[in-house]
């Protein structure tokens, strides 16, 4: 673009943002609604294979008057620090929360809540925080503990008490948000958080949409029944496997109390938390919804009518159908937030994103959680609504991550940002000045063997992902135009080894760019 056009849109922005001296405040306001483990093929904007059978219409909203981000990825695939990394704006060594077991979250450190509420904005986060601390930097916050539950949660109110609500997670979050924005300082524009547990394990719907997709078959991954060979030795012995790892009560919805003589096979470790906060009310249309289906399926195994891969099918579809199901009052959350925003002359001036901390793995390898570098769980939903700036109906490919989010913030609001911030503003990418972008991107997973999932770090370019096992030693490479799946590592592969080499090059250029830990160094 050429440089007085350049100049021009930014002098548009800057007044837009900065109100002069007695005048009304005409920055823009931005709703930041959040999702927990949303991964984008269950979104169909980004038109995967699930679009059809699950069209998710609100957010499909924001994509058309809006962009969505083809090419969006987290910096460590796990909710709490993905949270901490959007709050500072960098990755996860430097602000200090790498893992979900990390005490809480430091907020003696410069974050962008503090810094827009100082900038005068009307601050707000309602739903999941999870970051084991109070919210500072917000004018306003009702949170879950912990990961919160889906039915009659625990909202922890501002003086510290915890109150219990009868409904439905999303829906109370919804309202919530709704009702803050109803009672907010108007005369400021207002930056509200609304961060939903849904779509998180134990993927329990709202009771209206139980029977929703009850004649529907889903899909299948055409790697649900991955064998891991031609990569890491460490996949093989990953806990999160739909097959050994996906618990009959706990996430397949097979209580106990049900089985009569009949015995399933492993896992069978928990109960049904969720179910016994019901009321007798919420047990009795859940009951009518799964007992049936239960019934059905312990005859047909107890009969001996199902082999090991007719077994795992089964969990895949129930898994499915719950975490569809769980999608679909998130969806229309989106629905009812942009509704809010057009009934009182918001629109205009707002920005709305809509994004989650993570991907998700749908039967993808064999799976369900996230964590690791692989696509379906690296990849993570951003879509943006900002009418002036942000062309409709417009699909980005520039590769962005969850440490640009902050920068964003800053500039639409018109304020520097600070050098200790590891992202990048979107503002030009959305506006189509962009003269120059990053070209990697730089991975890290830093729990220590929850799931089994090991330890490991990595570079991601447009075509190539390069992986690194430390425990094992190990390199994987995968071309991820010739292999998209990522079902073979090519780092030994003949044709690779200059590919592999300029790989680990810049793998160690983004280590010393954003001055990593030892943890991540190679031999």
């Amino acid at each position: 673009m050429p440089f007085v056009l350049r100049l021009k849109l930014t002098i548009v922005i800057a007044a837009c943002c900065l109100p002069l001296a007695g005048a009304e405040d005409s920055r823009p306001n931005i709703l930041f609604i959040f999702s927990d483990d949303h991964a984008i093929n269950s979104i169909s904007a980004y038109r995967g294979p699930l679009a059809k059978v699950a069209p998710t219409p609100g957010i499909d909203r924001l994509a058309k008057e809006g962009a969505v981000f083809t090419n969006s990825f987290c910096g460590n695939s796990i909710c709490g620090p993905s949270r901490a990394t959007i709050l500072t704006g960098k990755h996860s060594h430097k602000n200090g929360f790498m893992r979900n077991t990390s005490r809480g979250f430091d907020q003696s450190q410069w974050t962008v809540s503090k810094t827009l509420q100082k900038a005068g904005y009307n601050t707000a986060v309602i739903g999941k925080w999870h970051l084991k601390s109070t919210p500072l930097g917000f004018d306003y916050f009702e949170v879950f503990p912990g990961q919160g539950s889906y039915y009659n949660p625990v909202f922890i109110q501002q003086d510290g008490s915890k109150k219990r609500f009868e409904g439905y997670a999303t829906d109370l979050t919804t309202e919530k948000a709704v009702n803050w924005l109803n009672s907010r300082d108007k005369s400021k524009p207002f930056f509200l958080m609304c961060q939903h547990k849904a779509p998180h394990r134990t993927f329990s719907p709202a009771l209206r949409h139980l029977d929703d997709f009850n004649d529907v078959e889903i899909p299948e991954p055409p790697t649900l029944f991955d064998d891991y060979a031609d990569r890491s030795a460490t996949l093989a012995k990953n806990e999160m496997e739909i097959d050994r790892w996906f618990d009959w009560a706990y996430d397949a919805k097979v209580r106990k109390d049900e089985r009569g003589e009949v015995t399933l096979p492993k896992p069978d470790r928990y109960g049904t938390p969720e179910y016994n906060r019901m009321t007798d009310a919420q047990k009795k249309i859940w009951d009518a919804h799964f007992g049936p289906q239960n019934k059905e399926f312990l005859h047909r195994f107890a009969a001996g009518g199902m082999y090991h891969k007719d077994v795992v099918r089964w969990k895949y579809q129930r898994y499915m159908k719950n975490y569809l199901g769980t999608v679909k009052a998130v969806d229309e959350s989106v629905s009812t937030l942009l509704n809010y925003l057009d009934k009182h002359d918001l629109a205009e001036n707002t920005i709305v994103i809509y994004s989650s901390d993570q991907g998700f793995f749908l039967g993808e390898h064999g799976w369900y959680d996230k964590r690791w570098m692989f696509e379906e769980s690296f990849r993570m939903p951003f879509l943006i609504r900002w009418p002036g700036v942000v062309k409709r109906g417009s699909r980005p490919e520039e590769l962005i991550q969850n440490i640009d989010y902050a920068p964003t913030f800053l500039e639409a609001a018109g304020l520097d940002i600070p050098d200790e911030i590891q992202g990048r503003s979107l503002v030009p990418v959305m506006s189509g000045t962009a003269r120059k972008w990053r070209q990697s991107l730089f991975y890290t997973y830093y729990e220590l063997g929850e799931h089994a999932v090991p330890q490991h770090f990595g570079v991601r370019t447009d075509r190539h992902k390069l992986m690194w096992f430390p425990k094992t030693r190990e390199w994987n490479l995968f071309d991820l135009k010739t292999d998209p799946l990522e079902m073979k590592s090519v780092h030994n592969a003949p044709g690779y080894q200059d590919v592999m080499q300029s790989m680990i090059a810049e793998y160690d250029r983004l280590r010393d760019q954003y001055d990593a830990p030892e943890i991540t160094a190679h031999p």
